[in-house]
């Protein structure tokens, strides 16, 4: 039997049904409620996804279907997969059904891949154990999955191990890994959210294809509603353990009922009216499109034919060349392109945290790679910088006042006094109430730890923030407030900034000035109005036309004007 043959279930059958399900975590201080009498069916060749904010409940009701709660987490109600009752079920029992009934797609692949074996054997291994293949036919099996979901020279490749993939390349392994034995349902948990919009748009016409050739059911959690309008047939809305509303992709996107999915719907940035046919480019407004650009006098930011070398073992690797372009006082320039395009490169040299090979990186006026000693210390104290991950960012052992005052410490600016009056001062800009100064970064929720971030950015007084994908860790009504914030302070503070994203309706909202990457080199340049709404260059449409949008009738016509861009 060929495990890329169709499941033997017909479409429309239910594959997968939560009834009244419930789920409580038990612990010293009682136990909490997490699902709240869930009902949801997933029918055979069919997507479902399950939207919501992070502690909505959403990957507790996905790992009560593959029966992989913890412990501690009381379980009532009952969860049928393909017919059979899953709560409640004998380990030995649930381990036979995972992976041929049911099978899921985590949100990381490199944390579901075991970095020390080969994909050969991670594939292979699954097979073994359920008794459906072994040895030479195994491997068969396996190298015929990673061609099907479009791994190239998959029979050679598959001798190699996770690291020397792409993240896009992983993220298939990862899918082919959950196919080996033919289940009939998959759950994709946040199955592109690490991944840029061009390899999210591959990995998700992928799914579209495995759900239509092979009759899967797939129950699709995300918290991306461009992810929803594109792949979805069925949406079900979570809020704090409970179903508030489910419907038709259409239903949802178009006409929400609930005031909570109208909130969710509205927080999400939209990039809309991009022109991406020959047709759609003529006409007086593609002329028209140009933002202002400030005075010579408030040019904070120049980087000049700047290239940027990697050293490697066959000897260097030239990760930038010929990069140019300016930030202005009160102005964003927003770096973007795929994962490898160099625009993170970039952002560290700026930061001096890598050397340039050539070229200037003016700030102030001053060249920053040749500056040495105090100089150096003295021009980086004008660069205040805000990372992607705000849990990893923020030193667990540090109460969040210290956090926030640390560059002060490190730069002995101020008395202790002055320091947490300044500390102070910053929480209230970035709204956060006032005690939580003592408090420590795990008592914080991501939006929270976010804002604190950008607090100590800003405790130097910078004249360029440096933002290196600063929401992409967030859930989108987090993500708007946070993005509103910086809008607030760049106008109350007067900073210049550096946005790095792959978010291109992110950065249709925040950013005046966009600089377009590809391995290593600028393509396109300019206003953001012309950039990202009359490009120019083939490679800034195809970003354009894989960046999805939560209407259904415009993501597929978008996701037709990629495939024709790509013929």
């Amino acid at each position: 039997m060929s495990t890329l043959e169709k499941s033997n279930v017909t479409k429309g059958d239910v594959v997968l049904e939560f009834q009244d399900l419930r789920v409580d975590f038990v612990s010293d201080d009682g136990a909490k409620q997490a699902v709240k009498g869930l009902n949801l069916t997933v029918r055979a060749g069919e997507v479902v996804a399950l939207v919501g904010e992070s502690g909505s409940g959403k990957s507790v009701t996905s790992l009560s279907a593959m029966g992989l709660l913890p412990p501690n987490a009381m379980t009532r109600g009952k969860v049928n997969v393909t017919g059979h009752q899953v709560v409640g079920m004998r380990e030995d029992k649930l381990r036979a059904l995972r992976a041929t009934e049911i099978a899921m797609v985590f949100q990381e692949p490199m944390t579901a891949l075991n970095p020390v074996l080969t994909v050969e054997r991670q594939m292979t291994e699954s097979l073994e154990s359920h008794n459906l293949a072994y040895g030479e036919e195994a491997t068969a099996r396996a190298v015929a999955l990673l061609e099907r979901v479009g791994i190239p020279d998959a029979a050679k490749r598959i001798k190699q191990y996770p690291h020397q993939f792409s993240g896009g390349q992983r993220q298939r392994i990862v899918i082919a890994m959950a196919l080996t034995c033919g289940p009939k349902v998959i759950i994709a948990d946040e199955p592109t959210t690490a991944l840029d919009v061009t390899v999210q748009a591959e990995v998700l016409d992928l799914l579209r294809e495995l759900k239509d050739d092979l009759g899967v059911g797939i129950l699709l959690i995300t918290h991306n509603m461009g992810v929803v309008a594109d792949m979805a047939d069925r949406v079900s809305v979570m809020f704090l353990g409970e179903l508030v509303e489910q419907g038709t992709v259409e239903q949802i996107l178009y006409r929400p009922q609930h005031p909570y999915t109208q909130r969710l719907l509205a927080s999400v940035p939209r990039l809309t009216d991009v022109a991406l046919t020959h047709e759609d480019q003529v006409g007086a407004r593609a002329a028209e499109a140009q933002a202002a650009v400030g005075e010579a006098a408030d040019l904070v930011l120049t980087v000049k034919d700047v290239a940027i070398d990697y050293k490697v073992r066959s000897g260097v690797f030239r990760a930038a060349e010929g990069v140019s372009f300016d930030v202005y006082k009160r102005g964003t320039t927003a770096l973007v392109g795929e994962s490898g395009s160099g625009k993170s490169t970039v952002a560290k040299a700026v930061l001096g945290l890598i050397p340039t090979a050539s070229g200037r990186l003016e700030i102030s006026g001053q060249n920053l790679p040749s500056l040495k000693g105090k100089a150096a210390r003295t021009a980086r104290r004008q660069i205040g910088v805000v990372f992607q991950d705000p849990a990893a960012s923020l030193d667990p052992r540090f109460p969040i006042g210290d956090c926030v005052m640390e560059p002060m410490v490190v730069h002995k600016v101020g008395s202790k006094a002055d320091r947490i009056k300044r500390a102070k001062e910053l929480l209230d800009a970035v709204k956060l109430p006032s005690d939580v100064i003592n408090r420590y970064p795990h008592e914080l929720s991501g939006g929270q730890k976010q804002r604190v971030g950008i607090a100590r950015a800003l405790s130097l007084d910078p004249t360029l923030l440096v933002a290196d994908e600063p929401t992409s860790a967030l859930d989108v009504s987090v993500q708007a407030v946070v993005l509103e914030m910086l809008k607030e302070l760049q106008a109350e503070f007067g900073f210049a900034c550096l946005f790095v994203s792959h978010d291109l309706a992110v950065v249709d909202h925040l950013a005046d000035q966009v600089v377009v990457m590809r391995r290593g080199q600028v393509v396109e340049q300019g206003a953001t109005e012309r950039i990202l709404h009359f490009p120019q260059e083939e490679y800034t449409k195809e970003l354009l036309a894989a960046a999805p949008v939560p209407d259904p009738d415009a993501q597929r016509i978008r996701r037709e004007a990629r495939h024709q861009l790509r013929l």
